[in-house]
C-alpha cells in the first residue's frame, strides 16, 4: 500500500514538472536565451576592452618614443586624446609626460587634464590620491593657501599613504611664506602620524629641530 502511494506521488510530481515545462516553455526558452546573450555580451565586451587597452598602450609607446622638440604640439594633442580615453594606466602617464616635457604651458589646461584623471577616470584609491598630490605639487608655487588646501583636503582628511606627503607640502609651503607657526603645526602632524613615510617623518623632525625649535 505504502509503495503504491509512493509511486502515485512520484508520478504526480513528475506530471507537475512536465506540465510546468510545457506551460512555461516560452518563458524558459526566453530566459535561457537572455542568459546566453548576456554571457556573449560580457565576453565580447571584455575582449573589446582588452583590445582597447592594447591599442592605447601601443599609441602611448609610439607617441613617446617618437617625441622630439620638433613635434611638441602634435605630441601634446595625441597625449590629450589618450587622457580623454580615461584609461587607468596610460591617461595618468600621458599627463605626467606632458608635464615633465613642458608640452603645455597653460596651467589652466593642465589642471583641467588633472581633473579628468582625478574625477572622471576609474582609479585605485591610492593612485587617485597620488594624482591629487601631484596636482597640488604642480600648483604649489602659484596657489594661495585656500586653493592649495582645497586640492589636498581629500588626502589630508584620509588615511592615505600619501597623507604625510600632502602634510609635508603644506608645511614647506607655509615655511616658504615665512608663516612659521602654521608650518610647525603641519610638521608636527607628520611626526604624530602613525603611517607617515619614514623619510618624510625624519625630514620633518630635522626641520622642527633645526629651523622651528622654540
Amino acid at each position: 500500500m505504502d509503495e503504491d502511494i509512493s509511486i502515485i506521488n512520484a508520478n504526480t510530481r513528475n506530471e507537475k514538472i512536465k506540465n510546468f515545462f510545457i506551460h512555461n516553455k516560452k518563458k524558459i526558452i526566453s530566459g535561457l536565451c537572455f542568459i546566453v546573450i548576456l554571457l556573449i555580451c560580457y565576453f565580447v565586451f571584455g575582449e573589446y576592452q582588452d583590445r582597447k587597452k592594447i591599442k592605447i598602450s601601443d599609441s602611448f609607446n609610439t607617441i613617446t618614443i617618437n617625441y622630439s622638440e620638433n613635434n611638441k604640439e602634435q605630441t601634446a594633442k595625441d597625449l590629450i586624446q589618450i587622457i580623454n580615453e580615461k584609461n587607468s594606466t596610460y591617461s595618468p602617464l600621458s599627463l605626467y609626460f606632458i608635464i615633465d616635457n613642458k608640452l603645455i604651458s597653460e596651467k589652466n589646461k593642465i589642471n583641467e587634464l588633472f581633473d579628468v584623471i582625478i574625477e572622471e577616470t576609474t582609479l585605485d584609491k591610492e593612485i587617485k590620491n597620488l594624482n591629487i598630490y601631484k596636482k597640488a605639487l604642480y600648483n604649489a608655487n602659484d596657489s594661495n593657501e585656500n586653493d592649495l588646501l582645497s586640492i589636498l583636503n581629500p588626502v589630508i582628511k584620509s588615511e592615505s599613504v600619501w597623507k604625510s606627503h600632502a602634510l609635508y607640502l603644506m608645511a614647506e609651503y607655509f615655511y616658504s611664506k615665512n608663516e612659521m607657526q602654521k608650518s610647525k603645526e603641519f610638521f608636527n602632524q607628520i611626526i604624530n602620524l602613525e603611517n607617515a613615510n619614514n623619510e618624510i617623518k625624519l625630514e620633518s623632525q630635522k626641520r622642527l629641530n633645526r629651523d622651528l625649535s622654540d
